[in-house]
């Protein structure tokens, strides 16, 4: 028993922390609140995207696999692009292409081929890059502006801070911890925010312009095949056979007379 109220004392003696996360937010009230709200709604917006986008990447350059292997091999446009993925990128610009090549015949007004036929294409991979970057503002915007969203919080904080000081006529660290405390966890929560939507932000945007350089490729190639009636083809790299390794015999050994 004497032992049950030794633990039972201590545990009531025991000093409380009031000065946690949920406490300063408590004491900071709705303004604090409002910025936790907000920083996590963009920190979900953020990697929701960074998720997606990565998704929708990695299929485009994977489809690219197949463009390399199977589609040059066919003998037109058209049966190549029955071997492509519909709704792909690289279906639309074939499909583009050749929409492109049946309206030109359909034109009164003198226009050259190649013109119209580039122009279409070019809308086409302007549209499909204007896809891939849907959603790229928003980490730019979190970037920008988390980190100013968190030191607003900072700086009501810190003048709840001045102001506990001032009710108090002293700078007692029981009357300001929790303030300051408050004002540093909405600076630390703004740069988690931001931080990451700028990583993801700058990765995101070199596959952009990875997979728009292979799309602008991939339109001059289509374009020249077109203009030639079929005849210009990109030189795609064939997979060789392994050759059999052959099985040498040994040399007979001379016969000694």
């Amino acid at each position: 028993m004497l032992i049950l109220d030794l633990l039972a004392a201590g545990a009531q003696g025991a000093p409380q922390n009031k000065f946690g996360f949920a406490e300063a937010l408590e004491q900071g009230g709705f303004i604090a609140y409002a910025t936790v709200i907000i920083l996590a709604i963009m920190s979900f917006g953020s990697f929701y995207i960074l998720f997606t986008k990565w998704f929708e990447q990695s299929k485009i350059l994977r489809q690219y696999q197949a463009v390399r292997t199977s589609f040059w091999r066919a003998p037109t446009l058209r049966e190549g692009a029955t071997k492509l993925e519909k709704n792909s990128a690289w279906r639309q610009i074939v499909d583009d292409g050749l929409a492109a090549e049946e309206q030109h015949s359909k034109m009164t007004d003198a226009l050259e081929a190649h013109d119209w036929m580039h122009g279409s294409l070019a809308r086409s991979e302007a549209t499909i890059n204007a896809r891939l970057a849907s959603g790229l503002p928003f980490l730019a915007t979190v970037g920008a502006t988390a980190p100013f969203i968190g030191l607003f919080g900072t700086v009501v904080g810190i003048y709840r801070a001045l102001i506990a000081i001032g009710l108090a006529g002293s700078a007692s660290i029981d009357k300001v911890a929790g303030p300051v405390g408050e004002a540093l966890i909405m600076t630390a929560l703004g740069l988690l925010v931001a931080v990451p939507a700028v990583l993801a932000y700058n990765y995101l945007q070199s596959r952009n312009k990875r997979i728009a350089e292979l799309l602008t490729g991939f339109s001059s190639d289509v374009l020249a095949n077109i203009s030639s009636r079929g005849n210009v083809k990109p030189v795609v790299a064939s997979t060789a056979a392994k050759p059999a390794a052959a099985t040498a015999k040994p040399a007979a050994a001379p016969v000694k007379s």
